[in-house]
């Protein structure tokens, strides 16, 4: 559904549960990842889960979780920032194997699971940012730079309207953060991302 009948769909990867472990490339790195993957799951189910429960689950000792993450605030913080980042970086990458309108909706379905990455981790990422002298939540710069490489690239290639930002792109999937990730919100957020993917479409030039 979503698609003007002269525009062939995009293939895409199915939206995936929360807590996919990327690549691992070393032992550091494997154990550095298995512990955000592991927190990722456990900090959504509860805010207040022990951080030795992270580091059983993840198979590391207490001593390589501290060693990685010296405080909750920092685990926390870091599962944020780690998430978007995979998101921000995923833009170069879709558009090296796709078509820009192909990479954008895509990439939309990768912005979806980091929506729902932050909503699971709400409780926690409003303790970790809560309390006085407490680090700030990252900046979503990433995300929105990302988001202007993908528009940019599908205006120069005529399959969008013209004119559209990241901040209007961002204000347009904002229903995506309504979403509970507890509930079944892969098919209401890939209606909500085709509907938004139509209005994009919706003057384009078509070079």
């Amino acid at each position: 559904m979503g698609h003007d009948k002269d525009v062939p769909p995009c293939p895409r990867t199915p939206l995936t549960p929360l807590g996919t472990a990327p690549p691992l490339r070393s032992d550091a790195q494997r154990n550095r990842e298995r512990i955000l993957e592991v927190a990722l799951v456990e900090l959504t189910r509860s805010a207040d889960t022990p951080l030795s429960v992270i580091a059983r689950k993840a198979g590391v000792g207490q001593g390589t979780l501290y060693r990685n993450f010296p405080s909750r605030e920092a685990l926390v913080l870091e599962i944020y920032r780690y998430e978007m980042q995979h998101v921000a970086d995923s833009a170069a990458r879709l558009l090296s194997g796709r078509e820009p309108v192909c990479a954008l909706r895509e990439w939309m379905d990768e912005l979806a699971r980091f929506a729902m990455t932050k909503a699971g981790l709400a409780d926690a990422i409003r303790q970790a940012t809560s309390a006085p002298g407490s680090p700030a939540k990252p900046g979503h710069s990433p995300v929105t730079e990302a988001a202007e490489l993908l528009l940019r690239s599908c205006e120069k290639a005529g399959t969008i309207r013209p004119g559209v930002t990241a901040d209007d792109l961002i204000l347009a999937i904002g229903g995506l953060w309504q979403l509970d990730p507890a509930d079944d919100w892969q098919p209401r957020a890939t209606r909500l991302l085709d509907l938004i993917m139509d209005g994009l479409r919706s003057g384009a030039s078509g070079r």
